[in-house]
């Protein structure tokens, strides 16, 4: 039998009512391998289907530089800190040109430039230019980027920049050194120079109480993004964070749930982190392949160590009942419907 007040919260959330944070806290705090989990995330994967006609994406990560940064986020692989790049590499323009291009031709619905805080907003700004110039004039670009201000987010949309993956990361300015408020400023940069904004709940460890699960969750939906989601944090191997280890697949899907359940209908978007079946099946339609550098890895390359191809999560999805999308992103276009 199912718990009344999970039944309760779960029809609330599919009528499309606001849950509050007592009730989100209350859906987190179920056992994720009891009855009333399954429950939770058969009508997350219910509602992402009906909000988005079943329609998945996938989205590509390419990583442009990687070496020392020194924000120092413990759970990256590029923190200075953790000492796992300690000299500066950058993928020259032609080489990000080539993998976007390649991207494209394999079907992606939006493109990602990905780099690290210590990555210059000026050379940014001109790849962004460069890259546009070669893609498709629909093709949907993202940064996912250091700070920035509002003059530079509007060269960066003049550049070609469609929009920009930013996120208040759990315990920002306590375990990296970049404070809350820095972050709130870029987005607001975002908005108010058009760009798009997507966002998650991220990066989750084993450790995050429900209370930082509940505040991270609704400030997710309330910052005016277009999609939400989780990202599992990775564990850095002899990192003082990498100790505490990582989330495990089956408890992942039901914070996916209660995330999507706790998330105005609007936003239709629900991203996955790393990729695998779980996330579609509890939900997500949206997940990256990736190439180049990663937060996540200590290999330059994640291509060929925890990155994901196309191919691998059109398959993830298509096993989990999900069709996938052709075309330009609708999860980055939904802010102009």
């Amino acid at each position: 039998m199912i718990n009344k007040k999970v039944e309760s919260i779960v029809a609330k959330a599919l009528e499309g009512q606001i849950l509050n944070k007592e009730e989100i806290a209350f859906l987190f705090e179920v056992d994720h391998e009891s009855e009333d989990s399954l429950h939770i995330q058969a009508a997350s994967r219910e509602l992402s289907a009906k909000l988005s006609n079943n329609l998945a994406e996938i989205h590509c990560h390419v990583g442009i530089n990687l070496g020392p940064c020194a924000h120092n986020c413990k759970w990256c692989s590029f923190a200075a800190v953790n000492k796992v790049f300690p000299k500066a590499v950058s993928l020259s323009t032609e080489e990000v040109i080539e993998k976007c291009l390649r991207f494209e031709a394999e079907g992606v619905n939006a493109i990602y430039l990905v780099t690290t805080g210590m990555y210059p907003i000026k050379r940014l700004i001109k790849t962004v230019r460069e890259v546009r110039s070669h893609l498709k004039p629909d093709t949907v670009l993202i940064a996912n980027a250091d700070d920035f201000n509002v003059e530079e987010a509007r060269q960066l949309k003049e550049a070609g920049l469609n929009g920009a993956y930013h996120a208040i990361r759990f315990r920002e300015g306590i375990e990296s050194s970049i404070p809350v408020e820095k972050r709130l400023a870029t987005i607001q940069a975002i908005h108010q120079t058009g760009l798009v904004l997507g966002t998650c709940v991220e990066p989750i460890g084993p450790e995050h109480s429900t209370e930082e699960l509940v505040n991270a969750t609704v400030t997710a939906r309330e910052v005016g993004a277009v999609f939400s989601g989780l990202m599992k944090r990775i564990a850095i191997p002899g990192t003082e964070i990498g100790n505490r280890g990582m989330v495990e697949e089956k408890r992942l899907s039901h914070l996916l749930a209660v995330i999507r359940l706790s998330t105005q209908h609007e936003m239709i978007g629900m991203c996955w982190h790393e990729p695998s079946i779980a996330g579609p099946m509890a939900g997500a339609n949206l997940m990256w392949a990736e190439t180049g550098s990663s937060p996540r890895d200590t290999h330059h390359d994640c291509e060929h160590t925890r990155g994901k191809s196309v191919a691998e999560i059109r398959k993830m999805y298509e096993d989990a009942g999900w069709k996938v999308l052709e075309g330009a992103s609708r999860i980055w276009n939904s802010s102009k419907a």
